[in-house]
């Protein structure tokens, strides 16, 4: 009896000890036991009329965001990952063949608001959409300390975290008009009751909710993959992430290739569906947000790249710009670029966390922050029947633009029973002369609170006072920072004003913030200097 009494507190003491070192495994055990992946399955598209229609129909709709794409990430601006040696040709074609958006600017710094924000028009802080969903286990490691355990307590199921039943979505919208409206990839805005894609507008999904997917396999023989093991949250998503996504409703099953390629080839494979009908086809990629896990052969053709990190992201944008290419070749080849609007831009910048310097150059900042390496991002539209190749706009847009945009494009009026923070910005880009637009651009995470108007930025750390002004006019990387000197003090006034009279329309957040964090503006993770640096305080 002793023995066994030994034996099981010896067990239960190992036992303790690696729950202690691997618990935060734990959530993908659980959810692959609750919601196991199945194997690859064929997807079946609803067909649209196999004849088109006798009178023109409204203009289809392509929306392509990416994830966590950094500004420098293609060439388009003369720039490029690795020296501008990994040609993004197709990326760049959208802006060339239509209208780049000089200062076009994200829903948010991290990827959940700014979604939510391009699908409903409206700051996700005016509907309590503050935070990007996070479970208290991921919070608890990514924090350290600085997690706020208080607020765990009665904490939300992360499925219950996202976009409100109640807000009106761009598809639900285009439904006036018969669209067909299709999401594929990543959703991030809720799994609950009224907040699945199909329950928020659209006719079907194919994708995975959560806020993010493994690419392939860890062990399949055509990846490479790259771990960053100084990242907490780069720890936790190879724990945690399937390679898996859902058709509709069913059940999880894995995918047939690198989830870029197979989101681009259903993408080809709804414009075929539904060439005789109007859609809306929201394509949202999880590239090349980690875990970095590049096909072999784009990764062996980037040899002359020696960072191992750096190759295996820069395949990773060189297969999504492979795929972006076929989904535009479809339109083509199905006669319908001519009437069809194509919307490419990013869900916020490059993250200091995938420990690669040059993701934003040349802007300040990283994913999370609301400096320019945070929320400037690409942000280009092409509509060959009414946008000219080779158009630019300066004046400042948004993604809360993209909804009034296309409804607009659609003859659709916008709601009336609400706010609508955006406006439809073809009204001013295609003008003759073109219309500036001048309205104050909000966002707000905790007590980091941000409003750019006309140029002028202004960013307001509540916690420590800390304050940044910006005149984005002759500093657009935001080197000089105005807010303590005199002959600035009257713009400093205003807009404070402006930014606290926004703030006052926002409501409280849905849920409680778990992080209270520090996040270094100039480095990446990996390299945080012992001196002291400039930082901005997350919350979320």
């Amino acid at each position: 009896m002793r023995r066994i009494l030994i034996g099981l507190v010896v067990v239960a003491a190992f036992g303790g000890y690696l729950f202690s070192k691997y618990w935060y495994y734990l959530p993908g055990i659980i959810s692959g036991l609750m919601d196991p992946v199945g194997d690859n399955r064929p997807v079946t598209w609803e067909r649209g009329p196999d004849r088109p229609s006798a009178t023109p129909h409204s203009p289809n709709i392509v929306l392509i965001v990416v994830d966590d794409l950094g500004f420098n990430d293609i060439t388009f601006y003369g720039g490029g990952i690795s020296d501008g040696s990994v040609p993004t040709p197709s990326i760049d074609s959208i802006a060339t063949d239509g209208l780049q958006f000089t200062n076009g600017y994200a829903g948010n710094g991290t990827c959940a608001p700014s979604r939510a924000a391009l699908l409903t028009g409206r700051f996700p802080t005016r509907v309590g959409f503050e935070f990007t969903p996070a479970t208290p286990q991921f919070a608890e490691l990514v924090a350290g300390e600085n997690y706020i355990a208080e607020n765990a307590v009665n904490y939300p199921p992360s499925q219950d975290l996202g976009l409100p039943s109640s807000e009106l979505t761009l598809p639900e919208m285009l439904d006036q008009q018969d669209y067909h409206s299709v999401a594929l990839g990543k959703w991030h805005l809720g799994g609950g009751d009224g907040m699945t894609p199909n329950e928020q507008g659209f006719d079907e999904f194919l994708g995975f909710l959560p806020g993010g997917a493994m690419f392939m396999e860890e062990d399949d023989a055509q990846v490479v993959n790259s771990k960053q093991d100084f990242d907490p949250i780069d720890k936790f998503l190879w724990a945690n992430l399937k390679y898996a996504v859902k058709f509709n409703d069913g059940g999880r099953f894995k995918p047939d290739s690198h989830m870029t390629d197979y989101l681009s080839r259903q993408a080809v494979r709804v414009i075929e569906a539904n060439r005789h009908r109007p859609f809306f086809l929201y394509l949202a990629y999880n590239a090349p947000h980690t875990p970095l896990q590049a096909e072999k052969d784009d990764y062996e053709a980037l040899h002359h790249i020696a960072n191992h990190t750096e190759r295996t992201y820069a395949a990773m944008i060189r297969g999504l710009d492979r795929g972006i290419g076929d989904v535009l070749d479809a339109l083509e080849t199905n006669g319908l670029s001519d009437n069809t609007i194509v919307i490419f831009t990013s869900d916020n910048g490059g993250a200091s966390y995938v420990g690669l310097p040059d993701l934003n150059k040349p802007y300040r900042g990283w994913k999370i922050t609301f400096f320019e390496g945070g929320i400037h991002t690409p942000y280009f539209i092409r509509w060959p029947a009414k946008i000219d190749a080779g158009s630019q706009y300066e004046s400042a847009v948004a993604h809360v633009d993209i909804f009034s945009t296309a409804l607009a494009a659609a003859g659709i009026e916008p709601p009336s029973d609400r706010i609508i923070d955006g406006v439809n910005i073809l009204d001013y880009a295609l003008q003759t002369p073109q219309r500036p637009l001048s309205r104050p651009i909000f966002w707000r995470t905790g007590g980091y609170k941000v409003v750019l108007l006309d140029g002028w930025k202004l960013q307001l750390q509540e916690q420590n006072g800390k304050t940044w002004l910006f005149n984005l006019n002759e500093d657009p990387t935001e080197q000089i920072n105005l807010s303590e000197r005199g002959e600035y003090a009257q713009q400093l006034t205003a807009m404070r004003e402006t930014l606290y009279e926004l703030d006052s329309q926002m409501v409280e957040p849905l849920w409680p913030a778990l992080i209270e964090s520090p996040i270094a503006v100039d480095y990446t993770i990996d390299k945080l200097p012992d001196v002291a640096h400039e930082t901005i305080i997350w919350s979320n």
